[in-house]
């Protein structure tokens, strides 16, 4: 009984998944859904996206917490429309809770739509929400040994962004392992090494992402 009831959970997520999907396409937004463990740096790789592309894409951001807004009030000093969303006990963001945001935002004034997911490696992974990309961050400190721990989200990543590398020289952080871990898993995802403090590797996952929306670099 509990798997039927499992199993109509993410069906009827799944659907409302899809209806968001149609209405963020119909309006030309590509929109990405940010997920890893708390402290890996997802709005700080949004806030270095932002200030890298805001030239050439116009970018929204619904970051998902438990509580709090503070990742939104850093967000929302870029000058870009920002939406909170708190779960209130949740560990991920889900597709109904994503719906009841879209109708708070401009959607025609958007080619790029950020989703911050709760921070959780496991959870998230479950509910789609209507996303174009599923984007993995794993940052140095966490360890190079996460994709055996946590495969279904790493298996279902669109892209990897390993973050915080410039800590390598101070952590015992394998990027050659890693990568060759998550290729036993998942073929065809894209790899960026990133760091937001030196901006290492920000002009290559910027061009990523250019070359998924609607403006493709020139």
């Amino acid at each position: 009984m509990e798997i039927k009831v499992l199993k109509d959970i993410l069906s009827a997520n799944d659907h409302i998944a899809e209806s968001n999907h149609t209405l963020l396409r119909s309006k030309g937004v590509c929109t990405v859904n940010v997920m890893s463990s708390p402290g890996s740096g997802k709005t700080s790789l949004i806030l270095e996206t932002i200030r890298h592309l805001r030239q050439r894409v116009r970018i929204a951001v619904i970051e998902g917490d438990i509580s709090s807004t503070i990742d939104a009030q850093k967000v929302s000093l870029e000058n870009v429309p920002v939406l909170q969303i708190n779960t209130g006990g949740e560990c991920h963001l889900d597709a109904s809770m994503v719906n009841r945001a879209l109708g708070s935002l401009p959607l025609e004034e958007i080619d790029l739509l950020f989703i911050e997911n709760v921070g959780n490696l496991v959870c998230p992974g479950e509910f789609k929400l209507g996303e174009d990309l599923k984007v993995v961050i794993l940052s140095v400190p966490e360890g190079d040994d996460k994709v055996y721990k946590y495969p279904l989200l790493f298996s279902l990543a669109d892209a990897v962004v390993i973050n915080k590398i410039d800590l390598i020289p101070y952590s015992k952080f394998d990027v050659e392992g890693f990568t060759k871990a998550f290729r036993g898993i998942n073929q065809s995802a894209e790899t960026f090494e990133v760091s937001c403090a030196t901006k290492e590797g920000i002009d290559r996952w910027a061009s990523w992402l250019i070359s998924k929306t609607s403006h493709p670099a020139p």
